[in-house]
């Protein structure tokens, strides 16, 4: 069996750690060539001597030359490069059989797409690459011949749920296939109490009731922009008008989406909410491996409940519908304000209550345009972010 060499863009995030946690389950079948990450250097340490990659990319100089000099102390022969261009640099390294992209926002769209150009199998955790630049992604993954598979759970459900996937660049709409369910748990604060929401605290709105992920993506998913963001994704994967697709709450996190078909039949993947399952299938694809999660017991799992999510809960998935309706670089606007919306929540600058208001208010202010180029869809980006920051400069202080 030939090792698959693999590049690890975010590997010191969530789903990082997860993929090196199922990599190293089958060394005879994967090797790590590079791992990335932004600042975390004692992480990217710890895992550079575990994982013996022969590059490290720090994205932050000052993390890489730490990095460098902590390698270095112990006789680690692990190259440290650093930049924004080292990620596309690793990722479209001709070694390399497949990327798993996961930086976390806008920063993992260049790599991304460098991975996809390059013809690689793409492993997509970075949902924004999609959202961002659907179009050019697809475009690149057609061009190249490159195999995209989706990781959040969700897609990888649906992906599991179709009779005959996104099979690599081909993308065709299922016979038969009427209707795609994507599940949300609904986070912390589906039953919280509305006029309680201005007092949400960061902390709070990170303690996700069946996901351990990162602070940006638990926010997204207390608003539920996590969820906008995904049907964006879907719409782009597997070639669906956005009418095709319905969240639907499912607060236990067991059915992870469903496809409804024109003769009744309903198809659902279950699993134990843990990211190793889809990225053990996304890795092994199109055969199955071995995970290291937990059977799901199908005998003491209880009841399962959906739900249609309320509107006036969560106003960011009417936003992103509302976004994806308009076209072209309006999904990159609205993806560049809710970035702006949650750091300056995560850093109490913003109330809670008001980042959907931040991504509305972005959205009227800037024109959506055909997002035909990447100078575009990063110019549209770098006004939404210019908009969003004006608007929580002046939002009123958040009160201790």
């Amino acid at each position: 069996m030939k090792t698959t060499q693999i590049t690890i863009l975010g590997s010191t995030g969530s789903i990082g750690l997860s993929t090196l946690d199922v990599v190293a389950r089958q060394p005879e079948r994967f090797r790590v060539y590079a791992l990335t990450a932004h600042c975390n250097v004692e992480r990217m340490r710890a895992q550079c001597l575990a994982h013996h990659p022969e590059v490290a990319v720090m994205v932050d100089p000052d993390a890489a030359e730490a990095l460098r000099a902590a390698l270095a102390a112990v006789g680690s022969r692990t190259e440290v490069r650093a930049g924004a261009e080292a990620l596309a640099e690793v990722a479209r390294e001709p070694r390399v059989d497949a990327v798993m992209a996961a930086i976390v926002g806008a920063a993992g769209l260049l790599p991304t797409l460098a991975a996809a150009e390059a013809g690689k199998r793409v492993l997509l955790a970075n949902k924004e690459a999609l959202v961002m630049s659907g179009a050019l992604l697809m475009d690149a993954v057609r061009r190249s011949g490159a195999c995209l598979l989706p990781i959040d759970s969700e897609h990888n459900a649906i992906f599991q749920c179709l009779p005959n996937g996104y099979v690599c660049a081909e993308s065709v709409t299922p016979h038969g296939a009427r209707r795609i369910w994507l599940t949300a748990s609904g986070g912390p604060f589906r039953d919280r109490p509305l006029d309680s929401f201005a007092g949400i605290t960061p902390d709070e709105a990170c303690a996700h009731p069946n996901w351990d992920m990162g602070r940006k993506i638990s926010v997204d998913s207390a608003t539920m922009m996590n969820k906008g963001l995904e049907v964006i994704e879907a719409c782009w994967l597997f070639a669906v008008a956005p009418s095709t697709i319905q969240v639907v709450l499912h607060p236990q996190s067991i059915v992870h989406s469903m496809v409804a078909y024109d003769d009744g039949s309903v198809l659902a993947q279950l699993g134990n909410p843990d990211m190793r399952t889809p990225i053990a299938h996304a890795l092994a694809w199109p055969e199955r491996m071995e995970s290291g999660v937990e059977p799901l017991d199908l005998l003491t799992m209880g009841k399962l409940e959906f739900s249609e999510p309320e509107a006036a809960r969560f106003p960011a998935l009417g936003l992103a519908y509302a976004a994806l309706e308009r076209g072209g670089t309006a999904t990159a606007v609205l993806n560049a304000a809710n970035e702006v919306a949650v750091d300056a929540f995560l850093g109490e600058r913003l109330a809670f209550s008001e980042i959907p208001a931040v991504i509305a208010t972005t959205l009227e202010a800037i024109e959506a345009e055909a997002a035909d180029s990447l100078e575009r869809v990063l110019g549209a980006d770098r006004r939404a972010r210019e908009v969003a920051s004006e608007y929580v400069a002046n939002a009123r202080p958040v009160l201790s």
